[in-house]
């Protein structure tokens, strides 16, 4: 499995809690795609359990296995290496890239060790990924090569509809004078050839460069 993602882009959340021994660990994982973003998202869950001890936090952003990936873990007053890094350790092992866990703790009276901190860490970040998961609300992060085609208006609907069946990914539509679809496929001659055949032949596919999208989970 490759880098997984938030659906919905920067902001969408999912959300889930877990109990140990009465203290409860409510997280929350965040799309987002800078450091700053990330900043706000922990701020706001501070703000909203203004009541709890601890607010700690793990962050992935960019692709895994390159030099711009961004990684980072805050233990947020608990005993150094018991949240943080257990939740980024939870992050990375799940392939989520492009987002931000912040587990906020009210304590609940008894005191867990540095052990059952870890887990509990860990744990509430990995429910947090199953219940994404369990949603529909994690899709793929690929690489691929970006074209644009040019269509009528009276047809954009239709080729649309068709190349959506063919499992051509749509990544949007811009409407001027003529319809703009921005599409990506993992196999540009198998693109080609779709494009042909429900164009009859009547528009031609542009190459605009590679970047990074959502491809959604079969």
């Amino acid at each position: 499995m490759g880098d997984l993602t938030v659906r919905g882009g920067a902001g969408s959340v999912v959300e889930a809690e877990i109990t140990v021994k009465r203290s409860r660990f409510l997280c929350r994982l965040i799309r987002v795609e800078t450091e700053d973003a990330a900043r706000a998202a922990i701020d706001s869950a501070r703000k909203e359990h203004w009541g709890a001890r601890h607010h700690c936090s793990a962050l992935v952003i960019g692709p895994s296995g390159t030099p711009e990936q961004v990684r980072r873990a805050h233990d947020d007053g608990e005993p150094s290496g018991t949240a943080g890094r257990p939740m980024l350790e939870a992050l990375s092992g799940r392939g989520i890239i492009d987002a931000v866990a912040v587990v906020t703790r009210y304590f609940g009276g008894t005191l867990l060790g540095a052990g059952g901190l870890v887990r509990a860490y860990s744990d509430a970040v990995l429910t947090t990924i199953d219940r994404a998961q369990s949603l529909g609300m994690l899709v793929e992060r690929e690489r691929r090569e970006l074209f644009t085609l040019t269509l009528p208006h009276a047809e954009a609907g239709r080729i649309e509809a068709e190349l959506r069946q063919r499992g051509v990914l749509i990544l949007g539509t811009d409407y001027g004078q003529s319809a703009l679809l921005h599409i990506s496929d993992d196999d540009a001659e198998r693109l080609t050839e779709i494009v042909a055949h429900v164009t009859a032949g009547s528009a031609e596919l542009q190459s605009v460069g590679r970047e990074w999208v959502d491809v959604e989970q079969a």
